[in-house]
C-alpha cells in the first residue's frame, strides 16, 4: 500500500538515483513543464579551482522539489562533491559518487535563500549546474542550467604581503632609494 502511494505522490523524500542521468522526475504520469523555467542558476563566481568551494543558489518562486549537479558538456557524470547539504536537502549518489548531486529530504518549501555548496574538482573543462525543480508533484521543470564556469587560475603570490604593502605606501622614498642603492652595487 506505501508503495502504491509512492508511486501515485512522486518522490517527497528525494529524487531516485534513476533520475541522475536525464534529471527527469519519476512522477507517474507527469511531464515537465513545457514553459521557460521560472527558475534562475545563480553561481558567487565565473572560475572555479579545486579545493575552493562554490555557492549556487536557484533564483525565482518558492520550490519543494530539487535534483542539482555539476557537470561537464558531453557528460551526463556528476562532477565534484556537494558540501554541507542545506536544510530540508540531502545527498544523493550519481555516477558512483556518494556527494554527487543535491535532493530535496522532505517537501518543505525552500527559497532563494537555500544555498548549495559545492567543491569542484581538479578538471580542466568547463563545468556548468543543471537542475531539475519541482514547485509540486505535477509542476516541474528540468534543464534549468547555469552559465558555464571555466578553470580560474591559481592565485599567485604577490611581491608584497600586506605588511610590507602597508610600509610600500608609507615609505616610498626609502624604498626607491634602497632600489637604487642595489643596482648600483650590481652594476
Amino acid at each position: 500500500m506505501l508503495q502504491m502511494l509512492c508511486l501515485a505522490t512522486g518522490y517527497p523524500n528525494g529524487a531516485p538515483i534513476g533520475a541522475c542521468e536525464d534529471m527527469t522526475p519519476r512522477h507517474t504520469g507527469v511531464l515537465p513543464q513545457p514553459s521557460p523555467a521560472p527558475y534562475t542558476l545563480l553561481v558567487n563566481t565565473g572560475t572555479f579551482q579545486p579545493g575552493k568551494a562554490i555557492t549556487v543558489t536557484i533564483s525565482g518562486p518558492e520550490y519543494r522539489g530539487v535534483l542539482l549537479e555539476a557537470r561537464t558538456d558531453g557528460s551526463t557524470n556528476a562532477l565534484g562533491s556537494w558540501q554541507h547539504p542545506a536544510p530540508d536537502t540531502k545527498f544523493l549518489q550519481c555516477t558512483g559518487n556518494p556527494q554527487g548531486a543535491i535532493t530535496h529530504a522532505n517537501t518543505n518549501l525552500k527559497s532563494e535563500s537555500t544555498a548549495y555548496s559545492w567543491m569542484p574538482p581538479d578538471s580542466t573543462s568547463p563545468v556548468y549546474f543543471m537542475a531539475t525543480v519541482a514547485q509540486q508533484r505535477a509542476v516541474f521543470w528540468v534543464n534549468v542550467r547555469s552559465a558555464a564556469l571555466k578553470r580560474g587560475k591559481p592565485e599567485s603570490l604577490g611581491l608584497a604581503t600586506e605588511a610590507n604593502a602597508g610600509m610600500a605606501k608609507e615609505k616610498p622614498v626609502l624604498l626607491l632609494g634602497i632600489c637604487f642603492l642595489m643596482i648600483l652595487v650590481l652594476a
